[in-house]
């Protein structure tokens, strides 16, 4: 490594779980994600030109980090020998995802660097850690700052927000009592986007990995370097939020859009441990030397489909709770759900065998797969058989169709076990958004994301079609985001954000 007196950017995607609600957290089932094009940003710098001399020099390490967004800004003592990290200013700023992210990225400096790597490093770190973390207002609910403004619930309005707005607090009484104030969110997955920028970054700062452009995804053949990113910002993800998750999240963070299978929990358990009889650096080595077994396959939708994200304003969910209830329904009654399990794992095979199969037509017959999507753009899907009038345009409208069916039967499952279960996987107010969006001209597809509930529903629309849901959306109350799909996951950006002009447009959403 060398000295580093220049800012390091790097950016990493939201997410949407399209397939795989549930049944994700259990190996070997599979999950589609489709990276977003909200993406979070972590900036790190040096704090001093020099080396700080002062009564820590040599023994710990200054790191200011500050969420500007957030008007929020944190002082920590990281400790160069043991590698704990003190947060010294108020506890409102600790952000126990930042926090491990960057003690797991040095500690993986420590445990890989030699003897003259390692008393660069020092100086590098004596010179201090300047943070800062910026998030695409993708992420954020702005639903009632439009309304206060008396702006109608368009993608035009939520375009009039400049590039990373300032975020309010919801502070209310929950049955009387103070509650927390929290972000009001819109389920891309946050946390890990910005765990995995952080470690990123400070990872590329630290000279652990050398990251390329976030834009050369399809270029990446090794990908040892994101491998090391992605077994960092895993570990750190799980432990700060006190749990192993499926950690799809952070695998579309770093890769982007895939088919996901994950990873057997017991990997990172030696990083969960409370007390630790052996240096952080050692348990590091040990996860990143670890035989990972997760799988991920590269997938995108088809070209000329686009991803849109609704925002129906209803209120929302807890995943956690939710994901309890459905793992108790399946003790209770292990023979149905099982039954219901299977059906799912069938459906949702077929969905996305039907996606590949229209990705590989549109690459061996674009004249017709292109004339059929514009067609069928422009009718309600009862009547797109009548663009099959030819054996190969056929063969487009069936796998349509097909993948039309397969995610009408995935709903269907998924109500049948929210209903066995006692939650609402899929509430009948979202019913009845996604129905009707399902009769819209263009639409292919249309679902709640993820562990569903009331935060969003989804849409994937053919051609120009978008324009037209996001009309009818809005007459129904529910907010189109200014997100799209963005298959590229965790890299390095030329500047930072704020200057370099990164905006959500509203052509990004109608991509022509």
């Amino acid at each position: 490594m060398t000295e580093v007196t220049m800012a390091v950017v790097a950016s990493a995607p939201g997410k949407v779980l399209i397939t795989g609600g549930y049944l994700i957290l259990e190996r070997p089932n599979a999950g589609l994600v489709l990276s977003t094009s909200a993406r979070f940003y972590a900036i790190v710098k040096p704090l001093y030109e020099e080396t700080k001399s002062d009564s820590y020099a040599g023994a710990s390490a200054n790191v200011k980090v500050t969420s500007p967004q957030l008007s929020r800004e944190g002082m920590y003592k990281l400790d160069l020998e043991n590698l704990t990290i003190q947060c010294v200013s108020s506890s409102e700023t600790r952000n126990s995802f930042v926090e491990y992210a960057i003690q797991y990225s040095v500690a993986a400096a420590q445990a890989t660097f030699d003897k003259n790597k390692k008393n660069l490093l020092h100086n590098v770190l004596l010179k201090g850690l300047g943070i800062t973390i910026l998030g695409c207002n993708g992420f954020y609910s702005y639903r009632n700052q439009i309304e206060e403004l008396g702006l109608p619930l368009t993608p035009e309005s939520l375009a009039n927000f400049p590039p990373f707005t300032s975020i309010t607090f919801n502070v209310g009484d929950v049955n009387g009592g103070n509650c927390k104030p929290e972000v009001a969110k819109t389920g891309l997955g946050s946390s890990a986007a910005m765990t995995t920028a952080v470690a990123a970054s400070v990872l590329h700062y630290l000279g652990v990995v050398k990251l390329s452009s976030s834009k050369d995804h399809q270029e990446r053949k090794d990908t040892s370097d994101l491998d090391v990113v992605h077994k960092i910002a895993q570990t750190a993800h799980c432990v700060a939020q006190g749990k192993v998750g499926s950690g799809f999240d952070v695998c579309s963070a770093v890769y982007g859009s895939q088919h996901y299978v994950r990873f057997s929990p017991d990997l990172i358990s030696s990083a969960q441990a409370a007390e630790r009889a052996v240096p952080l650096p050692e348990v590091i080595l040990g996860i990143l030397k670890g035989k990972w077994d997760h799988e991920r396959t590269e997938f995108s939708l088809p070209p000329l489909m686009n991803l849109l994200l609704g925002e129906p304003g209803i209120g929302g969910s807890s995943t956690p709770s939710m994901v309890g209830a459905v793992r108790k329904w399946q003790k209770s009654d292990p023979q149905k759900s099982l039954d219901t399990w299977r059906r799912l794992l069938d459906a949702n095979s077929a969905l996305e065998g039907r996606l590949k199969l229209l990705t590989k037509l549109a690459k061996e017959q674009w004249d017709a797969y292109r004339c059929v999507i514009n067609k069928c753009s422009k009718l309600t899907s009862d009547k797109w058989i009548e663009q099959a009038f030819e054996p190969n345009k056929e063969a487009v409208v069936n796998a349509l169709q097909g993948a039309k069916d397969a995610m009408l039967l995935i709903r269907s499952l998924m109500r049948r076990m929210g209903e066995a279960a006692g939650v609402p996987i899929e509430p009948e107010s979202q019913t009845q958004l996604l129905d009707a969006t399902m009769k819209l001209e263009g639409v292919l597809l249309s679902g709640v994301p993820g562990a569903g509930g009331f935060d969003a529903i989804f849409a994937v629309t053919l051609g120009d079609s978008s324009k037209d849901v996001t009309k009818v959306w809005s007459s129904l109350n529910v907010l189109a985001l200014l997100v799209r799909e963005d298959p590229n996951g965790v890299g390095l950006e030329t500047a930072d954000p704020r200057t370099n002009a990164i905006t959500s447009t509203v052509s990004s959403i109608h991509p022509q």
